[in-house]
């Protein structure tokens, strides 16, 4: 009876001195950067993966406790971390400083040699472009880049080819199959960086609407912005954003 009793002490005690953890409050802050735009700016509760985005002049507000940590990133600025802490939680209005994405240099000296380059030196070969098959049929087809015949004609008959496909509207078809080309391989880039099971499990989109979503968001421009820089990150917050939008979407057409 004593151990018993000793023991019921030592866990009252022990819950008494654990110290307790604030509940989540609504912390208000504000972005402040020399980057121009200050709006649109990621704000993600590592902890609870809960988001938001700054509005503007770069004013935010999200659920947080003491202990939570809180990414902050954009295109045009620096990735940062903030651990949030009791002292956030009494200030009105938390100032968070980022830093643009710039690279400053110390010192530019600009010498000008005349009639001197790479090319000239036999440093480097003339520059040439690497063009997809869908790049260089329409190249072919607008006469981009045509040259002389081998022969020593100078070519004037093939000149008339952009002519003859205008007017039967080939330059148009390849216009189109350039197109699908680009989405092609961004639908193969999707594929290969996030997967069928990301959308699944992560993103929350039904197995049977994600390839769906693939074809939804290749022709978003903020989507493949981001996927031009080939900041993760910053790809994987607008995927997640254009997932939440497109299920909406799926939802109110089966009503």
């Amino acid at each position: 009876m004593k151990i018993s009793l000793k023991i019921i002490v030592v866990l009252l005690i022990g819950h008494v001195v654990q110290p307790q953890k604030i509940s989540d409050k609504v912390l208000n802050g504000k972005v402040v950067s020399e980057a121009v735009n200050l709006d649109g700016i990621y704000v993600i509760n590592l902890n609870t993966d809960q988001t938001a985005t700054t509005a503007s002049q770069g004013f935010f507000s999200i659920n947080v406790s003491v202990g939570d940590t809180l990414m902050f990133a954009a295109l045009p600025i620096k990735g940062l971390k903030r651990v949030i802490t009791e002292a956030d939680f009494d200030q009105k209005l938390v100032f968070i400083k980022l830093e643009p994405m710039i690279h400053r240099l110390n010192e530019v000296v600009i010498k000008q040699y005349k009639h001197i380059n790479a090319v000239d030196l036999g440093i480097v070969a003339p520059t040439i472009k690497n063009y997809t098959p869908a790049e260089r049929r329409l190249r072919t087809a607008n006469g981009d880049g045509i040259e002389g015949n081998t022969d020593g004609s100078s070519g004037a008959s093939v000149g008339l080819d952009p002519l003859f496909n205008w007017m039967s509207g080939r330059t148009a078809l390849l216009k189109k199959e350039l197109e699908v080309e680009r989405k092609e391989t961004l639908l193969q880039r999707i594929e290969n960086q996030f997967g069928i099971s990301y959308c699944i499990d992560k993103l929350k989109i039904p197995a049977e609407y994600v390839k769906g979503f693939w074809y939804y968001i290749v022709d978003e421009p903020k989507f493949v912005a981001a996927m031009k820089t080939k900041n993760k990150v910053m790809t994987a917050f607008v995927l997640a954003e254009l997932a939440t939008k497109y299920i909406s979407l799926q939802q109110a057409d089966a009503k």
